[in-house]
């Protein structure tokens, strides 16, 4: 676990890529069948895994998940909810080397996200809404 906390601390440290934004496009192809685990701060933030058709499922890894979508609006990539679709949250997600960067533009000042793990597990929702 040290490891991993370490290489989350040193990513923390590094500025975002000053490359262009991926493009919608290019975002999908780099997620679709994949859930990414993401850190902010050297500390785990939460999980999204990406499924065919722009859809998404979100935890902040407390076992309640929520399902969504995402699209492309002015250059960002945006999550829209189920929970609360009303309010979108737009990204940019930049690329490099070690995984993706992500932006939060609804605020600028706000989260940043850095990939940290990938995989092609689904996640484990196991909140109040799971179930029959």
């Amino acid at each position: 676990m040290r490891p991993i906390l370490f290489v989350l601390t040193l990513m923390a440290a590094l500025p975002a890529s000053a490359a262009e934004p991926m493009s919608a496009a290019q975002f999908d192809a780099y997620v679709t069948g994949k859930t990414l685990l993401y850190a902010t701060g050297g500390q785990a933030y939460g999980a999204e895994q990406y499924l065919d058709g722009r859809r998404v499922i979100w935890t902040f890894l407390d076992g309640e998940c929520v399902e969504g979508t995402w699209y492309e609006a002015a250059g960002l990539i945006c999550f829209r909810y189920d929970h609360d679709p009303q309010n979108p949250q737009c990204w940019s997600f930049y690329q490099d080397a070690s995984g993706l960067t992500a932006r939060y533009e609804n605020d600028p000042v706000s989260t940043e996200l850095i990939e940290v793990e990938q995989s092609r597990e689904p996640l484990v929702c196991t909140g109040p809404e799971v179930g029959v």
